[in-house]
């Protein structure tokens, strides 16, 4: 049952592994609890191990604007009411990638995303134009990001403007002002990219199989245990039931 589990999501640890057979367990009569399933995992050589990766794709000493932070101290509240935007790279065996995504804050869905062979901004723009197009509501809307070349831009900055999105940046070179944008990188790449693709093509796929697998069924501890598709739909619908009374 583990190994069906890992076929889609292969490093995935194992107290969400226990929250999501734990009916399975209950209904063919297995009767284990979550620190006996680790034991056992680790008995039958089959923990995942954590991986620890850092390449710098931040490049923020430059002269163009840069934005105060709206997000300091803040917890959101409701969907797209902040957008979180970060670069990773991804290697394939014919070059190095990088991968630009936009999540929404409130539910960790990602919204948008985008490889591309550079970090220029017409490319990462890219991922947030796809990020708009999936609104479903006409509140305000935070964007932020890190102090990156990319993201002070004119182009992205005039494409913030044209959809009335407000800007929001990170201070000074402090990643961990950043730190859900990173987390969600680290999920992808600690938990789905762990193969080296042939081609680009490949890799653009597995990234789209990756992003639905991960909005809709991988669940998170900061979620309690539920998928990001669930908490932003269940939001949503909550809100609208509240217009209508």
């Amino acid at each position: 049952m583990v190994l069906k589990m890992h076929q889609e999501m292969p490093r995935l640890g194992t107290r969400k592994l226990y929250y999501l057979l734990k009916a399975e367990f209950e209904a063919i009569g297995i009767k284990i609890g979550r620190d006996a399933l680790f034991d056992y995992l680790r008995s039958e050589s089959m923990l995942v191990r954590p991986k620890k990766n850092y390449t710098k794709t931040t490049h923020s000493k430059h002269w163009l604007r840069k934005h105060p932070n709206l997000m300091k101290n803040i917890v959101a509240t409701r969907p797209e009411q902040y957008f979180v935007s970060d670069i990773t790279y991804i290697k394939s065996r014919e070059r190095t990638h990088y991968l630009s995504l936009v999540t929404d804050a409130f539910s960790r869905k990602i919204m948008g995303y985008h490889l591309s062979n550079d970090m220029s901004a017409e490319n990462v723009v890219k991922a947030m134009q796809m990020a708009v197009k999936k609104r479903s509501t006409s509140q305000r809307l935070i964007h932020h990001s890190d102090r990156g070349l990319q993201y002070c831009s004119s182009v992205y900055q005039n494409e913030l403007e044209k959809c009335n999105i407000t800007p929001s940046m990170t201070d000074g070179y402090d990643c961990y002002q950043n730190a859900l944008a990173e987390r969600i990188n680290g999920i992808l790449k600690g938990e789905f990219f762990i193969h080296t693709c042939n081609t680009a093509k490949e890799l653009k796929r597995l990234i789209k199989e990756s992003i639905t697998t991960y909005n809709n069924k991988r669940p998170h501890l900061s979620l309690n245990y539920k998928t990001p598709n669930f908490i932003r739909n269940k939001k949503s619908f909550e809100a609208s039931f509240e217009g209508f009374i």
